[in-house]
């Protein structure tokens, strides 16, 4: 089994990848926890967190069609560094929300900030079999989600640290200025190809016209692929329960345990590390499970996300929910590692564009009416009934994964992400 460190000096471009996904994402979460506190100590509103929520979702539900479709016609790599400045220029703007007058720019602009995410985050997974051998792809695939998990570690820790001893306005320019060096990190990216455009039939005036065409012919693969809309439902799955997350956090360190942002980072932070225990984990893991194990898995992992949050919720001390909230996300990890490997050695490269970036949307939109339902029912509902509710709901992923698998309905499509004479799990049997 590759070890990270080791496919980080082996692989340069990956490692000019991974160097700019690390930076990028512990200033998106400056930025977040920087909203969140800042609407909460202007308005003292939780819906209105869950209205910030709302805008980020719908936006990256828009955004994600066309962005597949972009990425999956264009040249991955500039969409990315594209993506990455306009981002950058979205970051800035922040700053005029500091006045309470000013308040209510925080929806538009979180709008804006996610419309442009999916152009990034989904060519960021798009291009790894493009800049990782079939020896390398699994361990690029984990450090690449480990990464985003010790993210949200570092992230939300110092973002909240930075929010309570600094101020709001250092949150938002650094998130800034990670920006811009994710988009120099990009520009390093080469292959032999001289480009990261996908291998396409060439575009003609009505397929120019007709981009929702090409949308829906995404979507009609992953309809025909039973595994593959499998794994998009299990992230609408654990979605329905973790849009509520996005907004108990919040209310959890502000009102339950009374730590403002502090209080939000720590939540936030352990979060973050039961991710990366499971990142860890799943590098381990993924190659040496059959085909059957990792159904099994995905099982297993959900179940424990939603019982542990269900405890998390109803914990007194924050140290014990800090522990419980940490073992969900064990759990996610281990089942996002593995579901992402499998979209990426099955997914062809013509479709790899348009399958992330629709996963991604249904994700969101799955969380926008998780987080609506939270940020309206926080009005009536104390936190702990809601999370107690949110663990329930996200444990049925488990349930609906469980019978799927029994029936049959999950077989074992062919390998398109990566040459079949090249790539193999271990372990038998695989079906």
């Amino acid at each position: 089994m590759l070890s990270f460190p080791q496919l980080l000096r082996q692989n340069r471009n990956y490692r000019f990848n991974w160097c700019g996904q690390i930076v990028s994402e512990i200033g998106d979460h400056f930025n977040t926890i920087a909203v969140f506190s800042l609407a909460l100590q202007n308005t003292g509103s939780g819906f209105v967190v869950s209205g910030i929520l709302l805008a980020r979702a719908i936006s990256m539900l828009v955004g994600g069609p066309i962005a597949g479709v972009m990425l999956d016609r264009l040249d991955r790599k500039r969409i990315m560094i594209a993506s990455d400045l306009l981002r950058g220029v979205v970051a800035l703007l922040f700053i005029f929300t500091l006045d309470a007058s000013h308040t209510w720019l925080l929806y538009p602009l979180s709008g804006l900030l996610m419309f442009f995410s999916p152009f990034y985050t989904s060519g960021r997974v798009a291009i790894l079999p493009a800049i990782a051998s079939k020896d390398e792809l699994h361990t690029a695939n984990s450090l690449t989600q480990t990464t985003g998990y010790a993210s949200v570690t570092i992230g939300t820790m110092l973002g909240g640290l930075s929010a309570a001893g600094f101020g709001f306005e250092i949150a938002f320019l650094l998130n800034a200025a990670s920006f811009l060096f994710s988009a120099l990190m990009v520009s390093q990216l080469r292959v032999p190809a001289g480009h990261f455009r996908p291998a396409t039939k060439a575009l003609n005036e009505t397929m120019v016209a007709r981009p929702w065409h090409e949308y829906q012919e995404g979507l009609r693969y992953m309809r025909g692929t039973p595994l593959i809309l499998g794994i998009a439902l299990v992230h609408v799955g654990w979605a329905s329960g973790g849009g509520t997350a996005q907004v108990l956090f919040s209310l959890f360190g502000e009102r339950i345990f009374d730590r403002g942002p502090v209080g939000i980072g720590m939540i936030w932070g352990s979060a973050g590390f039961g991710l990366l225990i499971g990142g860890f984990i799943a590098n381990q893991w993924g190659t040496r499970l059959s085909f059957l194990g990792y159904k099994r898995t995905i099982v297993v992992c959900h179940l424990m996300h939603g019982v542990c949050y269900i405890l998390f919720s109803q914990a007194s001390p924050i140290g014990l929910a800090m522990f419980f909230v940490g073992l969900s996300r064990v759990g996610m990890a281990i089942s996002s590692i593995m579901n992402q490997t499998q979209l990426l050695t099955h997914v062809p490269d013509a479709y790899r564009g348009r399958v992330f970036s629709t996963i991604e949307s249904m994700t969101w939109g799955t969380m926008m009416l998780s987080m609506t339902g939270a940020g309206l029912a926080s009005e009536f509902w104390s936190p702990r009934q809601i999370g107690a509710a949110a663990g329930a709901v996200s444990s049925l992923t488990a349930f609906f994964w469980g019978w799927a698998h029994l029936a049959g309905k999950l077989p074992e499509p062919e390998l398109g992400g990566v040459d079949p004479e090249e790539f193999e799990f271990r372990g038998a049997p695989r079906a």
